[in-house]
């Protein structure tokens, strides 16, 4: 599994089409095998689920994200955890342990 985690400064960032980087978790046997910082290339509409998938991801963790994002995600079979916060780190192994907290939020605006 391959796991993107939108962030700003090591916590995960409000709106993922706006965080500063993505954090990709390669996960094995419910492990963490590698990590990779990679820069968001950039928020265009309908332009991220697109790049996420083309990079082998499989699942978006993230503070928020808009319906239609969302839905292009589901279209590209990347299951999506929106309402998220805390540190990466933290938000990952809450995640590997089956005990992230997270509200599944939609934004319905760019005012997070």
């Amino acid at each position: 599994m391959k796991i993107a985690v939108a962030v700003e400064n090591n916590i995960v960032s409000e709106h993922f089409g706006h965080c500063e980087n993505f954090c990709f978790f390669y996960i094995e046997n419910n492990k963490i095998i590698s990590r990779e910082k990679v820069a968001n290339p950039g928020h265009k509409p309908g332009f991220l689920p697109l790049f996420l998938k083309e990079k082998g991801i499989n699942l978006i963790i993230a503070g928020g994200m808009g319906g239609g994002a969302v839905q292009l995600f589901i279209d590209n079979d990347i299951e999506v955890i929106t309402g998220v916060v805390g540190d990466v780190e933290e938000v990952i192994n809450k995640f590997l342990k089956k005990e992230l907290v997270y509200t599944n939020k939609i934004c319905d605006s760019h005012n997070h």
